[in-house]
Parts: C-alpha cells; sequence; structure tokens
C-alpha cells in the first residue's frame, strides 16, 4: 500500500534545540524525526507517512519572512508530500505566524492539502483562519494531545478529500465560509425556538452571528496643555540600545519602560528599535522619528506643555496578538493614572 506522504513544520523549540537563544536558526531539514513528529504520526495512522520535519527558529522567520518561506518550500517540496502539517503553535505568536504562513503558502504553491492549529487569538489564527483550516487549540502546549488528537482527525478528512463538517464538528477555527444544508425545522422554526430560549434566559447560538467592533470612548479634550503632564506610549519598538529588556521584533509578550530624565535627544548611540517588519534604518538613525522626545522637551521648556512624564513605554505591534496589548495596555494605563499624567501621545512605526 502507497503511504500518504506528510511533512511537518515545527520551530526551534519543539525541534529540541532551545528557546529563544537558538531562535535565530535557519530552514533546515531534521536528520530524525522529532517526537512531536513521531506522535504526529501516531495520530495520523498506517495510511500515512511523515517522510521529513522542517525547521526555522522563530525570530529567523519573523525577520526575513520572504526569504525563510522560500527556503522552507524548497525544502518542503524536495520530500515530495501529499498533505502537509505545521505546530501547533498554541498562543506563541511567531510560531502561530510563520505555522500560518508557511501552510498558506504550500497550499498556493505546492497545491497539496494543508492544516495548522494554534489558540484562537493568535495573530497567525486572525490572519490566515480565512485559508486554511485551524484547528482550535488551549492556550499552551499543556493542550498538546488533545491538539494533536483533533488535527490527526482532521488531516485525514482532508488528505482523503472527503466532506469536511461544521467548526463545532471538526474543531477548526471558523473561516466565515457560510455552506447551504438542510435540516428537519426550517428557518422560522428555528428562530422561533432561538427567541423562546432568549425570553427565557436559556442558552442559544445564533447561526448568524455578528461582527464584535471595540468602541473606544473619546477622551475630553485638555483645556490647557500649558499645565499637562504628557507621556509617551509607542509600539514602534524604541528601546535603549541594546534592546534590554529582549522586546521581540515580532509578535511581542512584553513591554517596556525607559527612564529619561537625562535625555533631551534620542541618538543612534542611546537607543534604537526592536521592531520587524519594516526598514529600521532611519528609525536607528534618530528614534525621536518614532518617539519625539526631542521636540517634547523643546515644547516643555517652551511652556507649550507642563511637563513630560520621563518615563517612555515601549512595545512592538508587528503581529502581536491583541490580547496581549489589550494587557499592556491596561498596566500601561494604570502606571499612568497613579502618576496622574493628563494625556498620552501614541505613535507607530
Amino acid at each position: 500500500m502507497n503511504k500518504i506522504k506528510v511533512v511537518h513544520y515545527i520551530n526551534q523549540f519543539f525541534a529540541g534545540l532551545g528557546g529563544e537563544e537558538k531562535a535565530d536558526t535557519k530552514p533546515f531539514k531534521a536528520d530524525q524525526l522529532p517526537p512531536i513528529s513521531k506522535q504526529l504520526q501516531k495520530v495520523l495512522g498506517e495510511e500515512f507517512e511523515v517522510v521529513g520535519t522542517v525547521v526555522c527558529g522563530d525570530s529567523y522567520f519573523g525577520e526575513n519572512v520572504d526569504e525563510a518561506t522560500e527556503e522552507l518550500i524548497k525544502l518542503i517540496d524536495s520530500l515530495n508530500p501529499k498533505l502537509f502539517i505545521s505546530g501547533p503553535a498554541f498562543n506563541a505568536g511567531r510560531y502561530g505566524l510563520a505555522s500560518a504562513t508557511i501552510a498558506a503558502t504550500v497550499k498556493e504553491k505546492l497545491n497539496i492539502p494543508v492544516l495548522t492549529g494554534m489558540y484562537p487569538e493568535n495573530p497567525g489564527a486572525d490572519m490566515y483562519k480565512k485559508d486554511i483550516y485551524i484547528i482550535e487549540t488551549k492556550n499552551s502546549a499543556a493542550g498538546m494531545r488533545d491538539a494533536m488528537k483533533k488535527m490527526g482527525k482532521l488531516a485525514v478528512k482532508i488528505a482523503k478529500g472527503e466532506e469536511i463538517g461544521s467548526p463545532e464538528e471538526e474543531h477548526y477555527i471558523k473561516r466565515g465560509v457560510r455552506v447551504n444544508y438542510f435540516t428537519e425545522k426550517d428557518g422560522a422554526r428555528r428562530a422561533v425556538d432561538m427567541l423562546i430560549k432568549k425570553i427565557n434566559g436559556e442558552e442559544f447560538e445564533t447561526e448568524y452571528p455578528m461582527p464584535v467592533f471595540d468602541r473606544v470612548e473619546v477622551a475630553k479634550a485638555i483645556e490647557d496643555l500649558s499645565k499637562a503632564k504628557i507621556a509617551l506610549v509607542t509600539s514602534g519598538g524604541i528601546v535603549p540600545k541594546g534592546n534590554p529588556d529582549r522586546i521581540e521584533s515580532s509578535s511581542a509578550t512584553k513591554y517596556g519602560a525607559y527612564d529619561f530624565k537625562e535625555i533631551d535627544d534620542l541618538t543612534k548611540e542611546n537607543s534604537e528599535t526592536a521592531h520587524g517588519g519594516y526598514d529600521p534604518v532611519y528609525a536607528n538613525e534618530d528614534s525621536d522619528r518614532v518617539l519625539p522626545i526631542d521636540v517634547l522637551r523643546d515644547m516643555e521648556k517652551e511652556g507649550k506643555i507642563g511637563a513630560l512624564y520621563e518615563t517612555w513605554f515601549s512595545t512592538v505591534g508587528n503581529g502581536t496578538a491583541v490580547a496581549n496589548a489589550e494587557s499592556f495596555a491596561k498596566e500601561i494605563a494604570d502606571k499612568l493614572h497613579e502618576e496622574k499624567v493628563d494625556a498620552v501621545i501614541l505613535t507607530s512605526t
């Protein structure tokens, strides 16, 4: 029996190389299947054969997306697979972006079925859920066994060209694709049933979920800027020279708070950007282009603003999960509120 060939993609951690210290690992094919790929083989069954595992460091991929993708596609194509699986990446943002990007590219370039898995709030899921099947996983690798089981089940169906059920049945993240199907009750009866449940305070699930948009109330205008304390917050990744907190260039999991009491001007000697995804040359030459400390210092001396709050907060917006961004914002806002800051200037790239 000819088995269906499968290629698996993982990052440096699941390949057993290490964590952040090995995140710059360039793409390569593993000499032997890592434990996670052997686990994948087990859930796929005897009709499938994992013929190879390709690996790439999260940072290398995030900072060299085009080159890394091209290198990985060549490695994958050389193994002549009929099915490609990446991850699962859980809530690891950079890993999720890489897993989804590679899967989508394999589907487009090699024209074979693909599958990955990750937590719904992973930026990779948000960007690619309409293009590929993504099994919904738990937040961390503690959910590995459950994720692998669900990925294996759906992978078999995809590879064999079988009919794919609903997201609820197959455990993949909703793709926004609507499918016609026959039911025992017509739409009017189903609608009345849902209405009765709603009136009675019972749980029900709509067949037509509406999008939820985040609404932010507009703050009141500052009446007198000459008496206001102003703070600087940026998602442009401006950090002290050397990036002391090791803020990631993509899919940030942290932010930094940096004192600038003795700084009137950001220079290439005292600051840089940690941000990936855009050309950092001009930001590294003069970080005031992203975080205008020099101009605000002048405005402070001229009395146009009351005072600068002399700590800047910085993270990277590139691929950062919404949940992480919201968490950063709440912590930063609480600190600024305690310090009685009147207004914040938010800057990006």
